[in-house]
């Protein structure tokens, strides 16, 4: 039999608990919950990392960031870690992105690698497949082909310079580039064009297809009905002040949201999800009514989510709370009765090994197509999240608020590890808290000092990740107890 066509959709910076699918009381997501009503829903789906790069590279390598290295703006992926876009070219796939994030498409990082065909809506030159046809404005054409790469290389640019990258964020430039140079892409765009495609597709490869959606994103503009009646009338004024000011939108703030500033906020988001989410169910409607979706397999998932204030933090760039890293997934398999929830803890790194294993390409067996129909789980449970802090960010609020990154600590490696409800979050070696998730899912209770025992058992599952994963980096966490080492060893919990 021909390998299943296989569609991943990376809804990016999408916090799980906005979407009414997780619980949301608003009807933010009204197309996806029908879609994951005949679907498989992973309820603790862990994202590997904080931000669009390292959780995008996970995903593309099977690799925590610790052992893939793509941690900064300016790292480029090694080509000694194949890409899943690489292993399914090889097994006969037809290969193509539609992308809308420039740190995914734009940057010359790596992370395009593989793709027979890559096309990018963010950036000031976009290309789209009707750029692969005779243009009637040829001079129009020619000039684009041209430019393109020269483009590209400036934008590119300013993942690998301080000064560009500071520049960029000023007040009166963040307009500019949000808005005349594609930041978010083009949601509706895209997902015509990718629409159009796979209508469009005769070959007898079957095809990858790649989505990648900015529509939750900051700077936030979504349609007028979609925004509450009731809106605080100075709502308007603050969420412009914020789109304006792409300095804040990585920043922890000296000073917390007050009450109305952060209902307009989550009023913004959801309204951008919503808008989204009836693009996208478009888009998978017309497919199903096409009859593509018969033999496709389909992913959904958030690569990271944002903080709004909570923790002292805002945007995603320090942290490994759950509005960061506990991402929503779901799983349509057209081979696999449908309808099933996953309550099990899983990375979502492993859609990696998850896509491959449909396709017939055998890697390291960490599939999460046996959890669709009940099975074992070879990683029991146990999810691993870490936060390298960007660099680049850093300076800035070096120059801005530099007090905020020692009462923050924000310069420090975080990791967590999540095993049943609980997660412990270190920071390099320091104990950050301990929290169970299922009594208190906003991590507003540190229960490190109350339980010593899970602390223990948690930080040795979480120190044996990171010699795993990067030995250089694990001299940083502090030796356990040998005594306790031994005793999880005998109970099986750690080699």
């Amino acid at each position: 039999m021909r390998s299943p066509n296989i569609l991943l959709i990376i809804l990016d910076t999408l916090r799980r608990d906005r979407l009414s699918l997780y619980g949301n009381p608003r009807e933010t997501s009204p197309h996806l919950d029908a879609f994951a009503a005949r679907s498989h829903v992973f309820t603790r789906a862990v994202a590997p990392s904080h931000w669009t790069i390292p959780a995008h590279a996970s995903m593309f390598t099977g690799e925590y960031p610790s052992a893939h290295g793509m941690t900064q703006g300016n790292h480029l992926l090694t080509d000694q870690l194949p890409t899943l876009a690489e292993h399914l070219t090889a097994a006969g796939y037809h290969t193509v992105g539609f992308c809308n994030n420039p740190l995914v498409g734009v940057l010359l990082n790596g992370l395009q690698r593989g793709f027979g065909s890559f096309y990018n809506y963010a950036g000031a030159t976009p290309n789209r497949p009707a750029d692969d046809h005779v243009d009637p404005h040829e001079l129009r054409r020619r000039f684009l082909k041209w430019f393109r790469p020269h483009a590209r290389r400036i934008t590119h640019g300013f993942s690998q310079s301080d000064w560009l990258f500071r520049v960029s964020l000023n007040p009166v430039l963040t307009p500019i580039w949000t808005q005349y140079i594609n930041f978010k892409g083009n949601t509706d765009l895209s997902l015509r064009d990718a629409l159009d495609y796979c209508n469009a597709y005769t070959a007898d490869q079957p095809l990858f297809m790649f989505v990648n959606l900015m529509g939750a994103h900051l700077p936030y503009h979504p349609p007028a009905d979609l925004l509450p009646r009731d809106l605080d009338p100075r709502a308007y004024e603050f969420i412009n002040h914020l789109n304006r000011d792409s300095s804040t939108w990585a920043s922890p703030r000296a000073t917390p949201l007050e009450d109305w500033q952060a209902r307009a906020l989550l009023d913004f988001y959801d309204a951008e999800i919503a808008a989204q989410d009836r693009a996208l169910g478009h888009f998978l409607g017309s497919l199903e009514q096409s009859g593509r979706l018969k033999d496709t397999l389909v992913v959904i998932a958030a690569d990271h989510g944002e903080c709004h204030g909570e923790h002292d933090l805002f945007g995603h760039t320090f942290d490994v709370h759950q509005e960061l890293v506990h991402v929503p997934l779901v799983i349509r398999h057209p081979e696999v009765a449908h309808g099933r929830t996953i309550d099990t803890n899983i990375s979502t790194r492993r859609l990696y090994h998850t896509l491959l294993e449909a396709a017939g390409v055998r890697v390291e067996n960490l599939s999460l197509l046996p959890l669709l129909e009940g099975g074992f789980d070879p990683e029991n449970g146990i999810a691993f999240s870490e936060a390298f802090a960007p660099q680049m960010f850093l300076r800035v609020i070096e120059q801005q608020a530099p007090a905020l990154i020692e009462r923050l600590k924000l310069m420090e490696t975080r990791r967590a590890v999540v095993q049943g409800d609980h997660k412990l979050i270190l920071r390099a070696d320091a104990v950050e808290a301990l929290y169970n998730l299922a009594n208190d899912p906003a991590e507003t209770h540190d229960l490190a000092a109350s339980e010593p025992g899970r602390v223990t058992l948690l930080r040795t599952q979480l120190e044996a990740f990171t010699h795993r994963a990067d030995p250089a980096a694990a001299q940083e966490i502090a030796p356990a107890n040998e005594e306790v080492v031994e005793h999880l060893r005998a109970l099986g919990y750690i080699e």
